[in-house]
């Protein structure tokens, strides 16, 4: 198991970004709130890590906080909830939303988020209910951060790319950065943007 990796941030484009780490480049795909806190390009970031093992693929993925890994690491146990909806629901609230979320049994809040259905939304509060006390005890010790940098290209392409990976329709991913002003806005702030707009 790969516990964390630490090395030079080479590439980002959400979900996914390149940790060079003595020469080896290190793939891995983030939750936008770890993508919030990375630095700028060719900046050294430690990333705490998890290893998903299946027949046709290993994929690693990587996470500001050992909280935010503890909770994706809950989210794949609940029954229907798999490493790419877990990363959507990471991107679309923070982890003290999501908590709230499970708290006040607010499904409606969960069901904004791509992928997430009603019955999904019922089975995560009731599942994560008993769990939330575990995750609370997490240390919630973070990279330190400094200004991100925009992507290399059109920060509105690559918003709404991001989007898409992270489930949205490629029509709803446009509408969500249509009103927008992104003018020196990088990559990163026009996701956050729209994903508050979203979940509004």
């Amino acid at each position: 198991m790969i516990g964390f990796l630490r090395g030079k941030l080479v590439y980002k484009a959400p979900p996914f970004l390149i940790l060079d780490v003595q020469g080896v480049g290190y793939e891995l795909e983030a939750p936008m709130t770890t993508f919030y806190d990375l630095p700028a390009l060719n900046e050294d970031i430690k990333l705490h890590t998890h290893l998903v093992v299946r027949e046709d693929a290993h994929s690693l993925f990587g996470f500001s906080t050992p909280a935010d890994r503890a909770l994706f690491r809950t989210l794949i146990k609940v029954s229907g909830v798999g490493p790419k909806l877990a990363l959507t629901i990471l991107s679309g609230q923070s982890a003290e939303e999501f908590h709230r979320c499970i708290h006040d049994n607010d499904t409606l809040a969960l069901v904004r988020l791509p992928g997430v259905g009603k019955k999904t939304a019922e089975r995560l509060v009731i599942e994560m209910r008993d769990r939330l006390p575990d995750l609370a005890e997490s240390s919630s010790a973070s990279i330190s951060s400094s200004s991100t940098i925009p992507v290399i290209g059109n920060p509105k392409q690559e918003a709404i790319s991001a989007l898409c990976s992270l489930g949205y329709k490629p029509l709803d991913a446009s509408k969500m950065v249509q009103n927008i002003n992104i003018e020196g806005k990088s990559c990163e702030d026009i996701i956050r943007l729209a994903l508050q707009g979203a979940l509004k």
